[in-house]
């Protein structure tokens, strides 16, 4: 090894380890997914004891806190200076139903925009750059192609939003066969098209694992098809939604086709764990590694 190259390598590793005595993730590595969690599992634990545990375990991120409720909103936004780690997304529309301001039915468009940029400016307070958009659910007496025109519509209206601000909108696709019934997107071909015609760098598909296995399966074909149209995955087994490696998913092979395929977003746990949380979470930081 060259004198140079041995003195970069000697100095990255110091700094690793200082950042790691600290209890701070060094930040994504090259063999390794980065790797987020929803704030949810989580449950009562306070944020500062729940972000410390994070950067001790090396994950690379969090997510999907409710950023409407201003003290936890602030806590994070502290907090989380402390550490390098970042906030991977936030959800703009008020959940799957999105009541009031879904994507599925043009009248709601505007609560839609609203909300759309209420959650781009709580996103400049924790730097987050991806918002999770649901499209809520199918609206009686409207056919499919115009349900999915109003989609595309409201989509379009706020890229320009986006752009902007430098943030991207993941329209999530959900099961309907055990979740949630009457959810409009539901299949990663409709989203595929759905992003496709709005036609902006800033709008793309979150691929949760969990949903996709349930209503099509296939899943590296399919990641491979649509990873150009992906800007995050959520992890779940099934069934049961529990951990990697409590049911038919063979995660290893799933996880190592999105890190050959360069994947340079993040993918995040969301599932009920059978086991204790701090346990499963270092499980899945090693299973994410190659």
């Amino acid at each position: 090894m060259k004198r140079r190259t041995f003195l970069a390598a000697a100095t990255a590793a110091v700094a690793a380890r200082g950042l790691a005595s600290k209890g701070v993730a060094a930040g994504p590595q090259p063999n390794r997914l980065a790797l987020s969690i929803t704030w949810g599992m989580f449950r009562s634990m306070p944020a500062p004891e729940a972000l410390s545990h994070l950067a001790r375990l090396e994950y690379d991120a969090f997510e999907m806190f409710n950023w409407r409720d201003p003290a936890l909103l602030n806590t994070i936004a502290a907090e989380m200076k402390k550490y390098n780690l970042e906030c991977a997304t936030l959800v703009a529309n008020k959940g799957v139903k999105a009541p009031g301001c879904g994507l599925t039915n043009p009248i709601e468009r505007e609560a839609f925009l609203e909300q759309i940029g209420l959650a781009i400016e709580a996103a400049g307070k924790v730097d987050c750059k991806r918002l999770v958009v649901l499209t809520g659910d199918e609206v009686p007496g409207l056919t499919r192609a115009a349900m999915m025109d109003s989609c595309v519509a409201g989509l379009k209206a706020a890229a320009p939003m986006l752009e902007k601000n430098g943030i991207s909108a993941d329209v999530e696709v959900l099961n309907t066969y055990v979740n949630h019934a009457g959810y409009f997107l539901y299949y990663v071909r409709d989203g595929a098209e759905m992003i496709d015609r709005v036609g902006s760098p800033n709008v793309k598909i979150l691929f949760d694992i969990y949903h996709v296995q349930i209503m099509e399966g296939n899943l590296i074909q399919n990641i491979r098809t649509h990873m150009k149209r992906i800007g995050h995955f959520h992890i779940g087994d099934v069934p049961g939604r529990h951990q990697p490696g409590t049911g038919e998913i063979h995660y290893r092979n799933v996880f190592k086709a999105i890190h050959d395929l360069g994947f340079q977003g993040t993918a995040a746990l969301e599932y009920s764990p059978t086991i204790p949380l701090l346990d499963d979470m270092a499980a899945e930081r090693k299973l994410t590694t190659f």
